[in-house]
């Protein structure tokens, strides 16, 4: 059973590269108006704040104050002063402080350049918190929570370099998406839980559940008939990549959503089937089965709640907005912008909750055979 495990990962990552060769993007990607040659990014600091603009009703639409909404910056570079840089409502009356670091667009125009605003520098906040992390992983998991984290920035690099720039030049979102997530998947396994066949029957569970994901999203985007433009980043996306299959894009991200679950509970099955081989060395691989598939059942449960809260604080200010509506509970789970996240939940949640048993089957089938009382190998 080993061998036979081992050849069909050997088909599978021979499979994984020529998909990466062939889906491989070209240069020819589609241009963006914020990409446009001379636009430029500087850093400024925020020197004074304008009046909040109230929220505009029908009653205050009339006496709308005009110049609120602003800032006055410093630019970083060349210690230049801009003063009415519009920003985002809420922006003023909420965090932003005077001293701030923010980030701005500068826009080469006739006569001048004009500046934008783009967010507040959060630089130095992100890259405390990631270096705590570090420390923090590399204290208590020490070498194989480095490597978790190394296996994360090649993960990045996937998705960055092949994933993103393949879906813009219209490949198919559910070959890149299968493709890229199985490339992933062989090198965040193997490098941050080692080459073993313990490691190999968890990958073997999880590219599993990645086919069952990727077969129920398309059937469950086809039935739902979801167009995949149900926010508002997928309408922006539309006016600027032609080129690109939103029906594949949701299908994708239906795959991509389900990896971190997915991986997690392949690799504890698998793990969990060789602690019980070590604790357990007379017993039956039909008994070290069905011990599995109780661990897997709690995980399962466990997991379950994890997806749906995920997604239930994700999704926070999007229920508020329903919940103001006071609409019938059928009527709004078919809006499409919910009925995305139900389909791409559950279609994650059945392959995840499938590859359990899978995962628990192959480990038990590849694990050292019962000892007899002796203490050998049962023949």
């Amino acid at each position: 059973m080993t061998r036979i495990l081992l050849a069909g990962l050997a088909l599978a990552a021979l499979a994984t590269v020529v998909g990466l060769v062939a889906l491989w993007p070209s240069e020819d990607r589609p241009a963006s108006p914020y990409a446009a040659e001379g636009v430029t990014y500087p850093r400024a600091q925020v020197v004074a704040k304008g009046e909040a603009c109230p929220v505009v009703t029908p009653e205050t639409f009339e006496d709308y104050p005009e110049g609120c909404d602003q800032v006055t910056v410093r630019l970083l570079d060349d210690q230049e002063v801009e003063e009415g840089v519009q920003v985002p409502p809420g922006t003023v009356s909420g965090a932003l402080e005077v001293g701030d670091r923010v980030l701005l667009a500068s826009i080469p125009q006739e006569g001048g350049t004009r500046y934008a605003w783009v967010g507040v520098d959060r630089t130095m906040p992100i890259a405390v918190m990631a270096g705590a992390f570090v420390l923090i992983v590399g204290l208590i998991a020490r070498l194989r929570g480095l490597l978790a984290l190394l296996g994360l920035v090649l993960a990045g690099g996937v998705v960055g370099f092949f994933m993103l720039p393949a879906l813009l030049t219209g490949e198919s979102g559910m070959l890149v998406a299968l493709v890229g997530s199985s490339a992933i998947m062989f090198m965040v396994l193997y490098l941050a839980h080692g080459v073993s066949v313990r490691t190999s029957t968890a990958l073997a569970g999880t590219l599993f559940g990645l086919l069952v994901t990727a077969g129920l999203g398309l059937l469950a985007i086809d039935a739902a008939r979801l167009t995949g433009l149900g926010d508002e980043s997928a309408l922006q996306l539309r006016l600027q990549a032609t080129e690109l299959d939103f029906r594949g894009l949701l299908t994708c991200a239906v795959i991509v959503a389900g990896l971190g679950v997915l991986n997690d509970v392949t690799i504890t099955q698998s793990s969990a089937v060789w602690e019980l081989r070590d604790a357990a060395p007379g017993m039956s691989r039909a008994r070290i089965f069905a011990s599995g598939m109780r661990i897997g059942r709690d995980h399962i449960a466990s997991t379950i709640y994890t997806i749906v809260f995920a997604y239930a604080g994700t999704a926070l200010a999007a229920l508020l907005l329903i919940a103001l509506y006071d609409r019938p509970l059928l009527d709004v789970l078919s809006d499409e912008i919910i009925s995305e996240e139900i389909m791409r939940t559950l279609a994650s949640a059945i392959g995840l909750v499938l590859a359990v048993p899978v995962t628990t089957a192959i480990a038990a089938a590849t694990v050292a055979p019962a000892a007899d009382p002796e203490g050998s190998a049962a023949p």
